[in-house]
């Protein structure tokens, strides 16, 4: 697929190095994003079947879960994402089934919206969930004790900061993603712009 003539031709130079930069971004990107999604889900899986029935612990609104259920699917999706980007990489570096300025762009483009999707679902579960804690601790007894017995038998326990702790990687890897997608984004626009401006 790379070979020395098309390396060496300032037309199809920038091209083919933009095909490994697709190759290594979506190799970093997929590989990144599915380990930081590791543990998210496991927490989800847990909180799903097991924390329900714990007796005591505070339940979460249902805007909070469906965006919780959003965000690990944008995340799942993300990942999914830029394993494509391997293969697309592949087809740039192949003169035979390059695609167009148009086409790889707006691939780019999806996974660029799909990661702020996530970017802004997870700011908005962090913000209520955050807030119910806040609400939660200015109505407790003021005092330094790691767990907070409420009235009720409500209290806020590991399992809520383990879902804040979730929350924080669903994030970062967004973030990885989007920057990422920037990134190729900014790689994408150069090649095909030097490309066309030496073959005019």
């Amino acid at each position: 697929m790379f070979n020395k003539k098309t390396l060496n031709d300032p037309q199809y130079a920038k091209l083919e190095t933009l095909a490994l930069t697709f190759q290594r971004t979506g190799r970093i990107g997929f590989w990144s994003q599915f380990w930081l999604a590791t543990f998210p889900i496991a927490a989800m899986v847990f909180v799903l079947f097991f924390a329900g029935n714990l007796a005591g612990t505070r339940s979460g609104s249902a805007v909070i879960e469906w965006l919780t259920y959003a965000n690990i699917l944008v995340l799942l999706f993300t990942t999914w994402w830029f394993s494509g980007y391997r293969r697309l990489g592949r087809a740039i570096g192949d003169p035979a089934t390059r695609p167009d300025s148009e086409a790889v762009i707006g691939k780019v483009w999806t996974g660029l919206v799909a990661s702020t999707l996530g970017i802004a679902f997870s700011i908005l579960v962090m913000l209520f969930d955050v807030g119910q804690i806040f609400f939660y601790f200015l109505t407790a007894p003021q005092g330094g004790v790691p767990t907070v017995q409420m009235g009720g038998g409500t209290f806020v326990s590991a399992i809520d900061m383990a879902s804040l702790f979730a929350l924080v990687l669903v994030m970062a890897a967004e973030v990885l993603a989007t920057l990422m997608g920037l990134w190729l984004l900014f790689r994408t626009t150069q090649a095909y712009s030097a490309a066309k401006t030496r073959s005019a």
